[in-house]
């Protein structure tokens, strides 16, 4: 079994208390490794290390730290077979999902690095004679990075390639259930000599200490997280004792509308792996179904083919294995009492709607439920699991009001062949993405942000990149030559 340490301004290192957190493999309930459980004390020795690394990090040529962020995504893309082996043991990731999430991370760090050229500022005229006015773009220094485990190779790309290429330091807090591919990336920082000490920094530990301290430090001008709501809660309310600017993705709860005018093999096949993708398990999958009554029945059939054919395994030993595990033993039982609660409440199971028949491991059955009312539980709160929920509907209008009526703002999709009904569901759905006749799932070029209780700030491209930005204004007097 493994034991990992924190890593702290370049160097291996015990945490202040010796105590520990277990690692599971979520498909066979072993435990695999262990991780300091990290203390206040460690984080300030983090946070000082990232504190005294920013100004020389800062002042670096962008394009050499363009270049380190680069070679960083190279150095993955060469550990690539590890990276998805881990993936694959701590999360329970199917193998095909697994690559792809790996190569993404790889993406993710050569295309952030191609950003250390473009970020620029403005000049503009001033109202005064002698006068320049100088808009400049500075890093915001020191970053707190929180990862989710549900994406934990991907998300540590996204905050660490975008914290470094803008001049950033980052102390970075893996999920504690999912720490092992952090560790491994880890490895890789600490064997680069062009990556200053302290620039990045890695503290392991649950999130409400770990989290909590690094929200309210006032070394930190930063704290991005991505995972839950009532997480994101406590993140803000550390982060105002200091004013700390905070950009947080927390959950969603997806619609997918079906019109009448959709091919609905296209709408299925889409669904499918809206709605399966990391089991399920994922903050922009489809989380419910509104669906013209017309065309409902042969929707559903069609769901419940793609669904009949996902086999369970674990995605280690069986590579053609489309569903794994869920997370943990916490997560099957949630899932297993929404669904149980829906029955109750007059769903009906189509298919699926219990926990897999295997000797090991938190396995659910992909299921489908019709009959759903739109104010059920079910249909409200994040599932997180490999079910799906479906409601019919009469006209777009009530479609798009019911698609609307949730806390949350992250993804949503529409499935129609009518131009007129796309526009339509495109212009009055509130949600920071809309997907048009596919499958969910953003572009590192695009912009991934959320509304309402799904989140502040972003992440993705050249907007997300701002994100760790701030604003310095010059105004610049000169002597005028009165020849």
């Amino acid at each position: 079994m493994k034991t990992h340490s924190l890593y702290i301004n370049g160097e291996y290192t015990e945490s202040t208390e010796d105590e520990w957190l277990d690692i599971v493999n979520p498909a066979t309930e072993e435990v695999i490794s262990r991780t300091p459980k990290g203390t206040v004390e460690d984080v300030d020795r983090a946070v000082h290390a990232a504190s005294q690394a920013q100004k020389g990090w800062e002042m670096t040529p962008n394009i050499e730290r363009g270049n380190i962020v680069r070679q960083l995504g190279n150095k993955i893309e060469k550990n690539k077979d590890t990276f998805i082996d881990l993936l694959q043991e701590e999360q329970g990731k199917d193998y095909e999902l697994a690559t792809g999430e790996v190569e993404l991370a790889i993406d993710y760090f050569r295309y952030m690095s191609e950003w250390a050229r473009r970020i620029e500022g403005e000049i503009v005229p001033s109202d005064r004679a002698n006068e320049n006015i100088y808009i400049y773009k500075k890093p915001i220094g020191v970053v707190a990075g929180i990862v989710p485990w549900n994406f934990p190779v991907f998300i540590l790309a996204r905050k660490v390639a975008t914290a470094l290429v803008t001049g950033c330091t980052i102390v970075l807090k893996p999920s504690q259930q999912t720490p092992n591919t952090a560790m491994e990336f880890t490895k890789i920082i600490d064997s680069m000599e062009d990556i200053p000490k302290g620039v990045y920094n890695l503290i392991t530990g649950t999130g409400s200490e770990i989290g909590n301290a690094l929200a309210k430090h006032d070394g930190v001008q930063m704290i991005t997280m991505t995972g839950s709501v009532p997480a994101g809660t406590k993140v803000m309310e550390a982060a105002a004792q200091n004013i700390t600017k905070v950009n947080l993705e927390l959950g969603g709860k997806a619609p997918a509308i079906v019109t009448k005018n959709a091919d609905l093999d296209i709408a299925a096949d889409s669904i499918t792996t809206s709605r399966l993708a990391n089991n399920g398990q994922a903050c922009t999958n489809a989380e419910r179904v509104y669906v013209h009554e017309s065309v409902a029945n042969e929707l559903v059939n069609k769901l419940k083919n793609s669904f009949d054919q996902m086999s369970l395994g674990d995605p280690r030993t069986n590579k053609q294995a489309d569903v794994g595990p869920l997370v943990s033993e916490e997560r099957l039982e949630a899932v297993s009492t929404m669904v149980n609660d829906a029955e109750v409440d007059g769903a009906k199971v189509e298919i699926g709607g219990e926990r897999a028949d295997m000797e090991q491991g938190f396995f659910y059955k992909p299921t489908i439920l019709t009959g759903v009312d739109h104010d059920s539980t079910i249909m409200q709160e994040e599932i997180f699991g490999p079910v799906i929920p479906i409601t019919t509907f009469r006209t777009l209008d009530e479609a798009i009001e019911k698609g609307n009526d949730t806390e949350f703002g992250l993804s949503s999709s529409v499935y129609t062949e009518d131009m007129n009904e796309a526009m339509k569901v495109v212009n009055e759905l509130k949600f920071g993405e809309t997907y048009v006749n596919r499958e969910n799932f953003e572009a590192v070029q695009g912009y991934h942000a959320g509304i309402r209780k799904s989140g502040l700030g972003g992440a993705d491209g050249k907007h997300g990149m701002e994100d760790f930005l701030v604003t310095q204004v010059v105004y610049m007097q000169y002597k005028h030559d009165k020849q």
